[in-house]
Protein backbone atom coordinates (compact mmCIF):
# COMPACT_ATOMS: atom_id res chain seq x y z
CA UNK A 1 0.00 0.00 0.00
CA UNK A 2 3.12 2.41 0.76
CA UNK A 3 4.49 2.11 -2.89
CA UNK A 4 1.27 2.94 -4.37
CA UNK A 5 0.67 5.99 -2.67
CA UNK A 6 4.43 6.63 -3.08
CA UNK A 7 3.79 6.02 -7.20
CA UNK A 8 0.51 8.52 -6.69
CA UNK A 9 2.66 11.17 -4.84
CA UNK A 10 4.97 10.88 -7.71
CA UNK A 11 3.09 10.91 -10.27
CA UNK A 12 1.32 14.08 -8.85
CA UNK A 13 4.59 15.90 -8.81
CA UNK A 14 5.30 15.24 -12.25
CA UNK A 15 1.92 16.50 -13.44
CA UNK A 16 2.42 19.65 -11.41
CA UNK A 17 5.99 20.25 -12.34
CA UNK A 18 5.00 19.54 -16.04
CA UNK A 19 1.70 22.23 -15.63
CA UNK A 20 4.41 24.60 -13.87
CA UNK A 21 7.08 24.00 -16.83
CA UNK A 22 3.83 24.58 -19.78
CA UNK A 23 3.05 27.74 -17.87
CA UNK A 24 6.18 29.39 -17.87
CA UNK A 25 6.92 27.99 -21.74
CA UNK A 26 3.56 29.23 -23.18
CA UNK A 27 4.67 32.59 -24.45
CA UNK A 28 8.53 31.79 -24.39
CA UNK A 29 9.83 32.16 -27.63
CA UNK A 30 11.92 30.10 -29.06
CA UNK A 31 10.37 27.43 -27.31
CA UNK A 32 12.39 24.62 -28.10
CA UNK A 33 16.02 26.17 -27.39
CA UNK A 34 14.81 28.12 -23.99
CA UNK A 35 13.60 24.45 -22.47
CA UNK A 36 17.46 23.58 -23.23
CA UNK A 37 18.51 26.82 -22.13
CA UNK A 38 16.49 26.21 -18.90
CA UNK A 39 17.73 22.46 -18.55
CA UNK A 40 13.95 21.24 -18.96
CA UNK A 41 14.93 18.86 -21.89
CA UNK A 42 17.46 17.06 -18.98
CA UNK A 43 15.79 17.34 -16.06
CA UNK A 44 12.64 15.14 -17.93
CA UNK A 45 12.54 11.87 -19.60
CA UNK A 46 12.39 12.14 -23.31
CA UNK A 47 8.86 10.43 -23.11
CA UNK A 48 7.29 13.12 -20.95
CA UNK A 49 8.49 16.06 -23.55
CA UNK A 50 5.44 16.00 -25.90
CA UNK A 51 2.90 15.55 -22.95
CA UNK A 52 4.34 19.08 -21.73
CA UNK A 53 4.21 20.43 -25.51
CA UNK A 54 -0.07 19.22 -25.08
CA UNK A 55 0.23 20.96 -22.03
CA UNK A 56 1.80 24.42 -23.92
CA UNK A 57 -0.38 24.17 -26.98
CA UNK A 58 -3.32 22.94 -25.14
CA UNK A 59 -3.97 20.27 -27.65
CA UNK A 60 -3.04 16.85 -28.39
CA UNK A 61 0.45 17.85 -30.79
CA UNK A 62 3.29 15.46 -32.36
CA UNK A 63 6.46 16.95 -32.07
CA UNK A 64 9.17 16.36 -34.80
CA UNK A 65 12.69 16.48 -35.23
CA UNK A 66 15.04 16.99 -38.43
CA UNK A 67 17.44 18.10 -40.25
CA UNK A 68 17.29 21.05 -42.71
CA UNK A 69 20.71 21.82 -44.54
CA UNK A 70 22.70 20.83 -41.77
CA UNK A 71 20.12 22.66 -39.51
CA UNK A 72 18.42 20.72 -36.72
CA UNK A 73 15.04 21.89 -37.05
CA UNK A 74 11.60 21.03 -34.36
CA UNK A 75 8.47 21.63 -35.67
CA UNK A 76 4.65 20.55 -33.63
CA UNK A 77 1.44 20.04 -35.36
CA UNK A 78 -1.59 19.13 -34.31
CA UNK A 79 -4.02 16.29 -34.79
CA UNK A 80 -5.01 17.19 -38.69
CA UNK A 81 -0.86 17.32 -39.48
CA UNK A 82 -1.30 21.08 -39.47
CA UNK A 83 2.06 22.92 -38.86
CA UNK A 84 1.20 25.02 -35.16
CA UNK A 85 5.04 25.90 -34.75
CA UNK A 86 8.25 25.47 -36.16
CA UNK A 87 11.71 26.58 -35.25
CA UNK A 88 14.81 26.36 -36.33
CA UNK A 89 18.74 25.74 -35.11
CA UNK A 90 19.17 29.78 -35.65
CA UNK A 91 16.75 30.44 -33.27
CA UNK A 92 14.18 31.58 -36.20
CA UNK A 93 9.87 30.05 -35.16
CA UNK A 94 7.27 30.67 -36.67
CA UNK A 95 3.49 30.05 -34.94
CA UNK A 96 0.18 29.51 -36.45
CA UNK A 97 -3.30 28.84 -35.69
CA UNK A 98 -6.18 27.09 -37.60
CA UNK A 99 -10.10 27.11 -37.37
CA UNK A 100 -12.15 24.33 -36.98
CA UNK A 101 -11.97 23.85 -41.21
CA UNK A 102 -8.38 23.84 -41.15
CA UNK A 103 -8.15 27.54 -42.73
CA UNK A 104 -5.17 29.31 -41.31
CA UNK A 105 -6.33 32.29 -38.99
CA UNK A 106 -3.39 33.59 -37.40
CA UNK A 107 0.52 33.29 -37.78
CA UNK A 108 3.42 35.10 -36.09
CA UNK A 109 6.91 34.60 -36.41
CA UNK A 110 10.50 35.98 -34.30
CA UNK A 111 10.33 39.18 -37.00
CA UNK A 112 7.40 40.18 -35.56
CA UNK A 113 5.66 39.85 -38.29
CA UNK A 114 1.94 38.89 -37.67
CA UNK A 115 -1.39 37.87 -40.00
CA UNK A 116 -3.95 38.21 -37.83
CA UNK A 117 -7.70 36.85 -39.04
CA UNK A 118 -9.24 35.36 -36.09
Amino acid sequence: MKRFIRKILKEDRLERYMNKIAEVMKNDYPIFSNMELYGFYDQLPEFIIPVVFNKIFGQIVNVEVGYHFNRKVRSVKNENNNLIYYEDGDGFWKKYEYDNRGNRIYYEDCTGYIEDER
